[in-house]
């Protein structure tokens, strides 16, 4: 016999919880590079990478845990956002966007009614927002207390993937438009299932091409009355993670600025490595010993790691506020969070723009990977929460202007397709 003690029995779980994001995302760069590839010509990520991405819980690590969530914090989620990004930036978009409505909603939900959209489907991604289509909305209350909802939205990535969509119309009463008692249209987001709404293919783009940010178009698609409180945010907060009580502005914005993030890390990876072996026309040596390179090569390292260090320091200081009991953070943190979020979206593009010149014809061609990484960083950039205006608002803000309503602090400002 055996001296040797036995073994502890191992113990299999599915969970993809019980390994970490980083990890997971790391086992799965090879579906996430395909399928980004594929993305490029369908216009959205095939179902086959969705699948897999929920399959390893990335569509529900931003949910709470008793909704078969990660309850991932503020940086945890950036950290998750870029990673999947680096490798392809539309794949980043689907999860950053999917897993952005998917926490929100639970956010803005009854507690017995998440459990029944979440925990009966585990596979559940929501998506929405967007803008306004040309085609105006109204939603007009049902006599058994629900609505029908007709209008078109615009950008809404991930459609294709999701069961749920939130859409933006105005209540009417007739032929007119509800009003509130300072005279404004109450707009609502509506929170419509799959059988009440259509894609129209209108999403043919370069940047972030492989997004599916196609219309949405309900023609008095039905709101059950019980799904008629759902909302984007509800407070007090019905979960403790501070992200619950994050202004809605500021919560799209560190999620698209992730993204910028991961496709500038991507691109100084991708021309690292194309270094190694490129020799310039009428040159002796690789890319990697021209001094250009090297100069380009370390200022753009330190632009990327200094937008990154900026980012994670003021989204600490709003975490900081929230977990130290404040109900929402203040005007200066939100305001700082907000210029950082914007900074990085803005100069990221730039890195991505200098190491796409730098890699030289090269990185014209439609199989490099720096051409796809040049169009996708101008993508992002160009998203409402992060775009070059805001410094601008802000830089108002710093020379004395009173702060509008999206920078005031607190948990006001414009509601996803609200304006």
């Amino acid at each position: 016999m055996s001296s040797q003690p036995a073994e502890a029995p191992q113990t299999k779980t599915d969970d993809p919880r019980s390994t970490p994001l980083l990890k997971r995302i790391a086992s799965l760069a090879d579906e996430i590079s395909a399928g980004g590839d594929e993305a490029q010509q369908m216009r959205r990520v095939p179902d086959r990478t969705v699948n897999a991405l929920i399959e390893a819980g990335f569509f529900r690590f931003t949910l709470p845990r008793e909704l078969g969530g990660e309850d991932a914090s503020v940086w945890e989620t950036v950290e998750v956002l870029e990673a999947i990004s680096a490798i392809d930036a539309s794949v980043g978009w689907n999860v950053m966007l999917g897993s952005e409505i998917n926490a929100m909603a639970a956010g803005g939900m009854a507690e017995d009614l998440a459990k029944e959209v979440y925990i009966d489907n585990p596979r559940v991604i929501m998506c929405g927002g967007g803008g306004p289509g040309s085609r105006p909305s109204k939603a007009v209350k049902q006599p058994d207390g629900g609505y029908r909802v007709w209008g078109q939205t615009t950008f809404i990535s991930g459609c294709h993937n999701a069961e749920w969509c939130f859409m933006a119309a105005p209540i009417f009463e007739g032929d007119q438009p509800k009003l509130t008692d300072d005279g404004q249209p109450i707009l609502k987001m509506w929170f419509l299932n799959r059988s009440e709404w259509e894609i129209e293919d209108t999403w043919d783009v370069a940047g972030l091409r492989g997004s599916g940010s196609h219309d949405v178009v309900a023609d008095g698609g039905y709101v059950p009355e019980r799904f008629v409180p759902v909302d984007l945010m509800s407070l007090p907060a019905r979960y403790p993670n501070p992200v619950y009580r994050i202004p809605v502005p500021l919560r799209l914005a560190y999620n698209k600025s992730a993204i910028s993030l991961g496709i500038a890390r991507g691109a100084l990876d991708a021309f690292a490595e194309l270094a190694q072996t490129k020799v310039p026309m009428l040159s002796t040596s690789t890319t990697r010993d021209r001094p250009i390179a090297q100069y380009r090569m370390g200022e753009c390292e330190a632009d990327y790691r200094a937008v990154r260090a900026f980012m994670k320091e003021s989204l600490d200081v709003v975490e900081d506020e929230l977990n130290a009991g404040l109900e929402a953070p203040s005007a200066k943190a939100t305001q700082i969070a907000r210029l950082a979020c914007t900074h990085a979206a803005n100069v990221c593009m730039r890195v991505v723009d200098t190491i796409h010149n730098t890699a030289g014809t090269s990185a014209m061609r439609m199989h490099n990977p720096l051409e796809r990484k040049l169009r996708d960083a101008h993508g992002a950039a160009t998203h409402r929460w992060v775009a070059h205006p805001l410094y601008q608002e802000l830089g108002k803000i710093f020379l004395g202007h009173e702060p509008g309503p999206e920078f005031a602090g607190g948990s006001e400002g414009p509601r996803l397709g609200g304006g």
